[in-house]
């Protein structure tokens, strides 16, 4: 028999970098600091709503698609997720994230640097039409096979 169930929604990649506006690099797991984000990641600020930044998989494919060689992070990600819409989420929509960690959206896509390095390197940059930005509400550990859903 074949299964119809769809698989749960899950982190493929948890990215950090130490410079704003460049690629980050998967790490495969790291810690998010409740109202900061990443621990060691450049966006980490208590300051900002956009603490956390997610990209689907799916997204990132459409580039491949176009003949880019892209990866999980070259986006300037922190969450890259599998099996879950992001874009339509409305702002407020709070996300489990592995064990313990929540997250709040707070913005859908961003105006780009004119051109930002992905852009220029990549020829396009997704993020401003597909990704999401989110604050965390509540610190835990994440791992790259961990669930990510709405809660």
């Amino acid at each position: 028999m074949i299964s119809t169930t769809k698989p749960l929604p899950q982190i493929v990649a948890v990215c950090t970098s130490t410079k704003k506006g460049t690629k980050k690099k998967n790490i495969g797991k790291g810690f998010l600091m409740e109202n900061q984000g990443f621990s060691g990641d450049a966006h980490s600020s208590p300051k900002t709503h956009r603490q956390v930044s997610l990209l689907a998989i799916e997204s990132i494919d459409k580039m491949r698609e176009m003949g880019l060689d892209v990866k999980p992070g070259d986006f300037a990600e922190n969450i890259t997720t599998h099996g879950i819409e992001l874009t339509p989420l409305p702002l407020g929509t709070k996300l489990s994230a592995g064990q313990d960690a929540v997250l709040e959206v707070t913005q859908i896509g961003k105006k780009c640097h004119s051109p930002c390095e992905i852009g220029r390197k990549v020829g396009d940059c997704i993020m401003p039409r597909e990704g999401i930005f989110c604050r965390v509400i509540k610190g835990g550990k994440v791992e790259i096979g961990d669930e990510i859903s709405i809660i």
